[in-house]
């Protein structure tokens, strides 16, 4: 296993939490999953579980008129999305908050619509779909986004980058039985557009590469980090037909 050196997370840090997010995802792709969920109330109760910075939050709140409790582990981006929504008015209906996606101590069935973008994987997907299921109302509507494998016998060099952060990455079909298994009916999925990755996830990430690489111009270690950090949208611009992000909605059974 291959141990980061001790300066990899706080420049690792340094970049992603100054994108307008940490994954692949956009408004119009928000938009459409949330249409899936056609019978909320008009002012729904909403959670946004790994919410990083808050991209996906921002959508939901203009998406809707929702009370939104927005969670994530890392207390820095939480804390720019406690200014973000400062600045923008939203104080009032969007709550970030610091916690754990596996316990995140919210009241069971509390929620109308759970919302994940790219963090479910973290705690396993069983275990994820099950702290959904028990935070929703009867009924109440799950939305999330997960990568997924769309060829057999990816390069090596994809398949060693998968297999650092989500090992048991799977396929459509696979994850689809997953939702089935967990008590959710599903109401429709789709694959995120190329577009999803680059406008405000990849291409920002390499011009912010570009500005730390000129901070750091005279430290080598630093611009070795910088210099694996960038493998990841290149390896996109090569690989993007072996996987892909896809968007699921399913409803609570009962």
């Amino acid at each position: 296993m291959n141990i980061p050196p001790p300066r990899f997370w706080p420049i690792f840090f340094e970049l992603y939490e100054s994108l307008p997010r940490q994954g692949p995802g956009n408004r119009a792709c928000a938009a459409r999953a949330f249409a899936f969920c056609r019978d909320l109330p008009p002012a729904p109760d909403v959670l946004d579980l790994g919410c990083g910075v808050g991209g996906q939050t921002l959508h939901l709140a203009e998406l809707t008129s929702a009370s939104i409790v927005a969670m994530d582990s890392h207390a820095p981006s939480i804390a720019r999305l406690h200014a973000t929504v400062t600045t923008r008015g939203l104080a009032q209906r969007v709550r970030p908050t610091v916690g754990d996606m596996a316990n995140p101590g919210l009241p069971p069935g509390s929620f109308d619509l759970v919302w994940s973008e790219g963090a479910l994987y973290n705690i396993g997907m069983e275990n994820a779909l099950r702290v959904c299921h028990g935070l929703l109302r009867p009924g109440g509507y799950l939305a999330f986004t997960d990568a997924v494998w769309r060829k057999d016998n990816p390069p090596p060099e994809v398949k060693a980058s998968f297999d650092l952060d989500y090992p048991t990455m799977g396929r459509v079909p696979e994850v689809l039985a997953t939702i089935a298994m967990s008590g959710f009916a599903l109401l429709g999925h789709f694959t995120l557009p190329d577009e999803a990755w680059w406008n405000d996830f990849y291409t920002p990430m390499e011009t912010r590469i570009a500005e730390l690489r000129g901070k750091y111009a005279n430290d080598s270690e630093a611009l070795a980090i910088l210099d694996q950090l960038a493998q990841e949208p290149t390896m996109h611009r090569n690989y993007s037909d072996y996987y892909a992000y896809e968007f699921f909605v399913g409803r609570r059974n009962g």
